[in-house]
């Protein structure tokens, strides 16, 4: 069975991960532990605990529980003293405090949830994600950077403080992987973080597997802002050491009304212009787009992107590459 590794975090690999579960993999994720956002970060913040909001997400996607369960797992409450606090957040922020080990954490959500797969945090060390950008701007934070982020020059470098050690079961899993699936998710936020814990780089560099990278639908204001699909991936490869095999781009059209939107962010469509920049993989191009209406829930404090990959087309298209 064929060893296919997920790397980043938040809503992109809650979809990647949720439509392959679907077909015979031996599936796993490895999960950004840098996010300081939300429900997220309050916790982090007065507990003390390790972020646990991309986690959750990754193993509510793994899930083969009955459909209760991960209802649970993904409410937000909307009123009261947990306004805003996600139920699956504070369970595995109530689990660390009473183990104080993580492994154990992973395992006994990952029993309650009866995951198909294995998720692995990419460091258990606290640690804050900073950017520097071209024109010497530096911030500091996960939420500060991807939230109401003001910046538009591009970044030039990413780092944590302090630095951070892998988790040893997260670098045999990339060893021992025979794809890597990066993306979809925001580049600076989602991505990189996994990229720039301590020694990632070489690790994937050295490894066999073969890499997919997902292309984004659109710009990140704060992040990617005026990118397009070759500047992702010029900015992914300083960070792997290694170009993607394959890059699944999104063709065909978005409606008008979700792109109004995302203008009104500073955000855009990313063209695709792979075939004229030397890239030597293979483009694959299909309609990948969630076309169905996407909510927000009233205690969610935190501005969501409203479009979104489709996970069956997405796992299809995976599906045909690795088999």
């Amino acid at each position: 069975m064929k060893k296919v590794t997920v790397i980043g975090g938040g809503t992109g690999s809650f979809v990647t991960l949720s439509g392959l579960k679907s077909y015979d993999f031996d599936l796993a994720a490895i999960v950004t532990m840098m996010d300081s956002g939300g429900s997220t970060g309050r916790l982090r913040d007065q507990l003390g605990v390790l972020p646990p909001g991309d986690l959750r997400q990754c193993l509510v996607a793994l899930s083969e529980a009955p459909e209760l369960w991960r209802k649970l797992f993904l409410y937000r409450f909307e009123k009261g003293d947990l306004k805003g606090h996600n139920f699956g957040n504070i369970f595995l922020s109530t689990l660390e405090k009473i183990t104080g080990d993580y492994d154990t954490v992973i395992e006994t959500a990952s029993y309650v949830l009866q995951t198909k797969g294995n998720v692995y945090p990419i460091t258990h060390k606290p640690t804050t994600l900073c950017v520097e950008y071209e024109n010497g701007t530096l911030i500091k934070g996960e939420s500060n950077i991807d939230e109401n982020n003001s910046e538009r020059s591009r970044i030039k470098h990413a780092y944590l403080e302090p630095d951070a050690e892998p988790n040893p079961k997260a670098v045999a899993r990339l060893k021992d992987s025979d794809y890597l699936i990066i993306g979809p998710g925001d580049l600076y936020t989602s991505i990189v973080p996994v990229l720039i814990v301590d020694d990632l780089k070489s690790v994937i560099k050295k490894s066999k597997a073969k890499i997919i990278y997902i292309l984004n639908l659109m710009t990140k204001a704060g992040q990617t802002s005026g990118y397009q699909a070759s500047d992702f991936l010029s900015d992914l490869e300083g960070y792997t050491g290694r170009a993607p095999d394959y890059v699944i781009a999104h063709k065909g059209s978005i409606p008008s009304n979700i792109q109004e939107w995302y203008h009104e962010h500073e955000e855009h469509e990313v063209k695709n212009d792979l075939q004229n920049s030397g890239f030597t993989g293979t483009i694959i191009e299909d309609d990948v787009i969630n076309r169905s209406h996407i909510s927000k829930s009233a205690g969610d404090v935190l501005t969501r992107s409203i479009l979104r990959h489709d996970s069956e087309k997405i796992a299809l298209l995976l599906n045909n590459i690795m088999s």
